[in-house]
């Protein structure tokens, strides 16, 4: 009987610390290790085409990953835009700053582009504990006629050139049968009139 007494009252005082200090022992059993590696992983904004005219930008989104490819909360992250050439501003400033959430992932707020067009790159940098990684974020300037739109505009002024050209010609053919002599063909804007020799 002796034997049983000693554990059962250690199992008793056991059970009787963690209840009182249960809330403790859970947050602590819930905490992860810290991680050994950061890693950014891009989520939105690369390879973004912003308009210059209407003033309206991707803001890019990454997610902060530690070695094992999961997120980490509470990491500082900094977007930095370039000083010069095309680029923009984050709501007047040309960096902007912020912590993950508890998805480990921030989103640069009030990215406007600037009147320049061309390509630029966004560096990211992040940083928690000692532990810091960076990359970068392509996007690019433009005015309004970009993608298809643009390519169709090229195609259209080559059909109104080859067309500009065709017409020049069918002129000087015109010109030189009427003064052969032998046939006149005049030929006009609008319908074109064959008349008699």
């Amino acid at each position: 009987m002796h034997k049983h007494t000693l554990p059962f009252r250690t199992l008793a005082l056991t059970l009787c610390f963690l209840m009182a200090a249960g809330e403790a022992c859970l947050t602590w059993a819930q905490a992860a290790p810290p991680p050994k590696s950061l890693q950014i992983v891009i989520l939105d904004g690369e390879g973004a085409l912003n308009n210059i005219k209407q003033r309206t930008a991707h803001e890019p989104i990454v997610e902060v990953q530690d070695e094992n490819h999961k997120p980490v909360a509470g990491a500082a992250v900094i977007f930095l835009l370039p000083n010069s050439g095309a680029g923009g501003t984050f709501n007047g400033a040309l960096s902007f700053s912020t912590i993950t959430d508890a998805d480990g992932k921030a989103v640069a707020q009030g990215l406007r582009p600037n009147n320049i067009t061309g390509k630029y790159q966004i560096q990211v940098r992040a940083k928690y504990n000692d532990l810091t990684t960076e990359a970068t974020i392509a996007q690019e300037n433009v005015g309004e006629s970009t993608g298809p739109s643009h390519v169709g505009g090229h195609a259209l002024m080559k059909w109104l050139l080859i067309g500009g050209a065709a017409a020049g010609a069918g002129v000087a053919i015109g010109i030189a049968v009427s003064q052969s002599g032998t046939h006149s063909t005049s030929i006009t804007a609008g319908q074109p009139t064959v008349g008699a020799p």
